[in-house]
């Protein structure tokens, strides 16, 4: 199972013996990366990117790293896409028109600094985006995953969501989180309702410190039930003027009608 990522990750494994693995801890991509990696390596640094820190659904995941694979290094640092909110007051967070943007690519060159690692592991894939497909295929390394130049490496590059999920259950490995019965939270996409649903539900702590930091996420729920409320009324409507137009003799006036 997942033979290609192996074999990326053991031509990486050949270069050198300690890697920074750039983690989102509740996501199923960087679980599945965590134990694919850590046999490989003599070092390997968890860089965990946080969009709201402290938040307990996600520490439960920073112990079971420690538990199950006990010789890894754990750092936190800033989400990327931290900065452009404190930019722009994203969401009613506190502006400063001063801050910097800070790219994904800067970060991983301050971790590595940090820490004093070059080869840096990371859990795009191709099915992710455009964007990141096209990336990914311009790598000339044969296996879409590895940029030797920038010393970054992607070995999920060909495979899809339910693979990963695959490799989770086959390894008994915690499991992601799920905000809904559909769709994996990686605890980070504060606007969803699924996920802002599932913290209320379980985590209400965590929601309060969402709020707390972004203050119009408030609406996000409520707003979304009304709007469901409505659409629901709207197809019971619609599902009654079908009912009764099949009644014979019965005359069905349209809004416009009337």
């Amino acid at each position: 199972m997942l033979d290609r990522a192996k074999e990326i990750i053991d031509d990486i494994a050949r270069e050198t013996d300690e890697i920074i693995l750039m983690h989102s801890m509740s996501g199923k991509d960087s679980i599945v990366l965590m134990d694919l990696v850590y046999p490989k390596f003599r070092r390997v640094v968890v860089c965990f990117m946080y969009i709201v820190p402290n938040m307990r659904h996600i520490r439960r995941y920073f112990l079971f790293v420690k538990r199950r694979y006990p010789n890894v290094e754990l750092i936190q640092v800033p989400h990327y896409t931290l900065f452009s909110y404190r930019k722009y007051g994203f969401q009613g967070m506190r502006g400063n028109p001063n801050q910097r943007y800070w790219r994904f690519t800067e970060i991983v060159g301050k971790v590595r600094e940090k820490v004093g690692i070059e080869w840096c592991c990371v859990g795009f894939k191709q099915a992710d985006s455009l964007n990141r497909r096209l990336m990914l295929r311009s790598y000339k390394d044969g296996k879409m995953a590895i940029s030797w130049k920038g010393k970054m490496f992607y070995p999920l590059s060909t495979y899809k969501n339910r693979d990963c999920m695959e490799y989770i259950a086959e390894n008994c490995l915690k499991s992601p989180e799920w905000s809904n019965k559909k769709e994996v939270t990686s605890g980070d996409d504060i606007i969803d309702y699924h996920y802002l649903k599932f913290l209320e539900r379980d985590f209400p702590d965590d929601l309060e410190l969402i709020y707390s930091q972004f203050p119009a996420t408030r609406v996000i729920i409520p707003k979304w039930e009304a709007e469901e409320a409505e659409r629901k009324a709207q197809k019971e409507a619609e599902k009654e003027l079908k009912r009764l137009s099949r009644m014979k003799g019965v005359k069905v006036y349209t809004e416009e009608e009337t």
